[in-house]
């Protein structure tokens, strides 16, 4: 069979896909024969499509699922989307809104049906994206996060904390999202820098003729609610104005001056306006001294009926009008630029209003505490551990949960008021009337009212790891008893306490065990720039683009090669056309073994090569252990990536080449197929669509026999001393070909070599050097044969002739200016090393680092003057 000349993705990835698909690769059942390995899927929202970040978080679940897969394990991969309420709200009011169909003019029930509609039809568009990388998720248990069951299961777990009195409703300052309309809690708040304007605002002082006292505020809508201004008590600058009051420009009302310490002496003027219903710190200040609570400002951020100027008009541009109407009035003293952190919605980048609202919270503190134990003890390792500080910080400091959320797409919180403001919760309808009708039988099903709010999405998505086994549902079945705990998480740092604690919480709150043993944060996909990657940005290449042009394997490659655990990867293409390129070099090797003819005639000893490189590859396989147990990834895929590139390409195939036009023997072929096939083992994971066809190609195989169920290489015992030898003639090897390339010496070019060291530390490899690096005759010597260029492999002396071969003034010269630029580095290593500061303070590794410069440069100089010396 006639291999094409170049890998071509497009003709094997659908192939072999579908394949997997077919004969239910994928797939797991409890098997108490097998042990079990449990990945669950970061749900992505069901508004998603594939991004960057969705690419490098899947890439590395696949790969930790097909090893596992490999490795005889029951892998489980549960794929699934999150109903993401805010989000997916947005999509389908904005769908309604093009149809000419307000929101606010139809039912709950006619509204949802939209959204489920939306659904079905786009929310599954990421998942089948997942499929083109490779993603190898047992399909048949997909969930999603508003499905009847898991849906049942958040409104199990709200009712169970509720009667635990965990749960309760209070009118409290909230972050407000006035596109979203809805609460957010204090972790779905971005906090950024922005540059503003202060304005400074005089008030008049009430029956004081030209007083004014003068308040620095970065909102100036928000005057019009104001109920106070506040000194600090020890103030010297406004004792004359204690038990006073003051006008509030524009609406003109009578406000009291108010004493309390939480104001700042030092900081802008030394009086504070006081907005209770828009401010949180206003609020508490408000609640303190029993002043009145006006909230000017609506819920989609436009200013209220109470605002009385502006009535209707946006927040922002109100800002700027009220600033020149104060500026008219001669009440604005002045503006200044202004540089402060404002909060944003992480879900739909809207500026944060607080607003007084009644809400439902979860009380945290007696959850956090074994979530906080579960990480700090190591039970639960996060990978990289610098995270843990992180971590016990927001655990140390939890506040309680704002779990309500004013929307309808989502599950409808199951509290029910009765006519008298009594509430019920209970799972049911027809729960919570028996429970209403303890309190007063008279009740009926049409007397209680059901809480308008829905709740959050991460109340859905924290229950995951044990929804998706139907954990609520059934607790004894036989997927959550078998798969529970899972065994790694793939998330990012982004929802360390968004998603990954708040689950660790649910372990332990509802099934008493920790819900992962493992968790491996990946960092943010950025630009050269620095920046994170997005689509809003532009800076962001389409993956499903990416794996059109350079295959899936190449994509897969590419990003995993700079994507280390917990550090921001810098995309950068040129990664891609890297990982495109070593699919491309694995196929060409594989063309070249296939090309070969195969002769049961003639005998060959490729004996040493072949033990070699078993040895090499057993030792790169203990490296790839010890990086995956580690989460180091990145590191695994390059010990693979050099083994193959350079071990086997550029050493291995090479010795045992034949010379061209012959044969090569039959035991040394069938030994480099079986290495072969060891080798596309060990790659799989990283690139299950290449090595998948290779296997094929190797062999005539069945479906029981597909690589993707292949046994992972189990390694073995491997010589260090014998490999660190081989890999010191490969050096020589190498110089003699950098000697070639700088002297513009062709390889053709047949020439000898002299050696001044180990005679038994080369004898044995010879025939490669000679083989490799065209070298006719290999003598060892005491003394530096004349008219020689020379290069250094640790302690031996490697001595080519160049008589006749070059210009020996000319080589003469470019020595002595390599020596001159050697001397001068050392000395400036010197001049360090011999700084007492330096020294002392400079990290180990730096000291160390240094000392090895100042070693090499002096083996070098020493290098270069008997260089000199050869040459006469």
């Amino acid at each position: 069979m006639t291999l094409s000349t170049k890998y071509n993705p497009s003709e094997v990835e659908d192939k072999w896909y579908q394949y997997w698909m077919e004969n239910k690769f994928f797939a797991s059942k409890p098997d108490p024969e097998k042990e079990p390995y449990s990945i669950v899927i970061p749900p992505p929202n069901v508004t998603g499509v594939l991004h960057m970040g969705h690419m490098l978080n899947n890439t590395i679940q696949d790969v930790l699922i097909r090893k596992k897969r490999m490795e005889g394990k029951n892998a489980c991969w549960v794929p699934g989307t999150d109903h993401a309420s805010i989000a997916t709200e947005a999509k389908v009011v904005k769908l309604l809104a093009e149809q000419g169909i307000k929101k606010s003019d139809i039912t709950r029930e006619q509204f949802l049906e939209h959204a489920f509609e939306w659904k079905e039809k786009y929310g599954g568009i990421i998942l089948k994206q997942l499929e083109k990388l490779g993603a190898s998720c047992d399909w048949d248990r997909t969930r999603f996060t508003m499905e009847e069951d898991l849906s049942a299961a958040v409104i199990e777990v709200f009712v169970n904390l509720y009667n635990k009195g965990m749960i309760y409703r209070g009118i409290r300052m909230v972050n407000w999202d006035p596109v979203g309309k809805t609460a957010l809690s204090d972790d779905e708040v971005i906090h950024r820098e922005v540059q503003s304007k202060l304005y400074y605002v005089k008030y008049a002082v009430e029956g004081m003729e030209n007083e004014f006292v003068t308040i620095a505020t970065t909102r100036p809508e928000t005057i019009l609610g104001d109920s106070a201004i506040c000194i600090n008590p020890t103030d010297e600058r406004f004792q004359h104005l204690k038990g006073k009051r003051v006008i509030v420009p524009m609406v003109n009302r009578s406000i009291p001056i108010i004493e309390d310490e939480y104001v700042d002496v030092e900081f802008g003027t030394g009086c504070l306006k006081v907005t209770p219903a828009h401010d949180v710190n206003d609020y508490e200040l408000g609640m303190k001294h029993n002043l009145e609570t006006i909230d000017v400002i609506s819920e989609d951020g436009s200013m209220s009926e109470s605002a009385q100027f502006f009535v209707g008009e946006d927040r922002f541009v109100v800002r700027k009008k009220i600033a020149k109407e104060l500026d008219a009035m001669g009440q604005l003293v002045k503006e200044e630029d202004y540089t402060n952190k404002v909060g944003f919605s992480e879900r739909t980048d809207a500026v944060i209003e607080p607003r007084i609202s009644t809400q439902w919270f979860l009380k945290m503190q007696d959850l956090a505490k074994p979530a906080l134990d579960a990480v700090m003890s190591d039970d639960i390792q996060l990978h990289p551990p610098k995270f843990k500080n992180t971590y016990r910080h927001w655990m140390e400091n939890v506040h309680d949960w704002c779990i309500s959320r004013q929307l309808w797409w989502g599950q409808q919180i199951p509290a029910y008021y009765l006519p008298d403001g009594k509430v019920v919760v209970a799972e049911t309808a027809e729960e919570a009337l028996v429970k209403a009708q303890e309190i007063n039988p008279a009740l009926t099903a049409a007397d209680l009212t059901q809480d308008e709010d829905v709740l959050d999405t991460w109340f859905s998505s924290w229950l995951w790891p044990i929804s998706v086994f139907d954990g609520f549902k059934n607790p004894e079945n036989e997927d959550i008893k078998y798969y529970y705990p899972t065994n790694d998480l793939v998330t990012g740092p982004d929802i360390l306490f968004f998603w990954v604690a708040r689950m660790i919480m649910a372990g332990t709150e509802f099934k008493g065990e920790i819900p992962f043993k493992n968790v491996y944060l990946t960092g943010i996909v950025r630009d050269e720039k620095r920046r994170k990657m997005s689509k809003s940005l532009g800076n962001s290449p389409d993956p499903l683009d990416l794996i059109a042009q350079y295959g899936a394997d190449g994509v897969r490659s590419g990003i995993l090669f700079s994507a280390s655990a917990g550090n921001d990867l810098l995309f950068d293409i040129k990664l891609v056309e890297q990982g495109r390129n070593f699919a491309n070099k694995i196929w060409n090797a594989f063309r070249l073994v296939k090309g070969l003819e195969v002769s049961d005639e003639i005998t060959a000893d490729h004996s040493a090569t072949i033990n070699w490189f078993r040895g090499r590859m057993n030792q790169v396989l203990a490296e790839i252990e010890d990086h995956f147990e580690k989460f180091r990834i990145q590191d695994a895929l390059m010990a693979a990536y050099k083994l193959v590139w350079s071990d086997f390409c550029s050493w291995y195939l090479e010795l045992i080449k034949p010379t061209y036009g012959e044969p090569i023997d039959r035991a040394t072929y069938n030994a480099t197929i079986e290495i072969f096939e060891e080798v596309v083992k060990i790659l799989h994971p990283f690139m299950p669509f290449l090595t998948e066809e290779l296997w094929h190609q190797m062999a005539d195989r069945k479906a029981e026999d597909a690589l993707i169920i292949a046994q992972w290489p189990k390694g073995g015992a491997f010589d260090e001393t014998m490999i660190a030898a081989t890999q010191n003639a490969f050096d020589v090897i190498s110089q003699i070909r950098n000697v070639r390339s700088s002297k513009g010496i062709s390889p053709k070019e047949t020439f000898n070599l002299s050696i001044k060291g180990a005679e038994a530390d080369y004898k044995a490899f010879e025939g490669m050097i000679q083989k490799l690096a065209n070298i006719e005759v290999i003598d060892y010597v005491a003394e530096a044969p004349a008219n020689a260029t020379s290069f250094r492999i640790k302690n031996d002396e490697f001595f080519i002739p160049m008589e006749g071969q070059i210009d020996v003034e000319a080589e003469k010269e470019n020595i002595t200016k390599e020596l001159e630029y050697t001397k001068g580095f050392l000395n400036s290593v010197m001049k360090k090393l011999s700084n007492e500061r330096f020294v002392n303070n400079a990290p180990e590794a730096v000291v160390a680092s240094e000392t090895k410069k100042k070693e090499d440069a002096e083996m070098k100089i020493k290098t270069l003057e008997e260089a000199l010396k050869n040459l006469g």
